[in-house]
């Protein structure tokens, strides 16, 4: 099951048009992926701690249907583990189960020092998390 976040969308979330400005669907899934990453027991300081921090390195967006102030969505993340890279699958949906974005990211691990992907993503999720599972993995017991 998909790790999910409910946010209602506020005044400062609208643009000219009077619905969400396209920069905030990218804001609320960043603020998902940061929360999911937090309820797997990985937080900035632990990963930095490990000397590895996560990167974006694509993003695609798109777009459903408009969302409005006061509108409650839940935004998802699920991941897909390749190598030095993952995919983050993310839907915005309202409460009545209609999804108003898709988006698709591909991120990685950045070492810290080296200033390049780790080659093997997921044992660090694994290794580095309190619940791996929170990110499609197993504990590795």
């Amino acid at each position: 099951m998909a790790f999910a976040l409910p946010i209602t969308v506020s005044p400062e979330d609208i643009d000219g048009n009077g619905h969400m400005n396209m920069a905030v669907y990218l804001q609320y899934a960043e603020r998902a992926r940061w929360a999911c990453l937090q309820a797997g027991g990985l937080t900035q300081e632990r990963l930095q701690a490990a000397g590895v921090g996560p990167i974006a390195l694509q993003a695609t967006l798109t777009f459903k249907q408009e969302l409005f102030v006061g509108d409650e969505v839940t935004v998802t993340c699920d991941f897909v583990w390749d190598g030095k890279t993952h995919q983050t699958i993310q839907e915005i949906r309202k409460t009545d189960g209609t999804v108003s974005a898709e988006i698709v990211g591909v991120g990685g691990l950045l070492d810290l020092t080296e200033r390049r992907l780790v080659p093997d993503a997921a044992r660090y999720f694994r290794d580095l998390a309190a619940d791996p599972t929170v990110f499609g993995l197993d504990r590795g017991e």
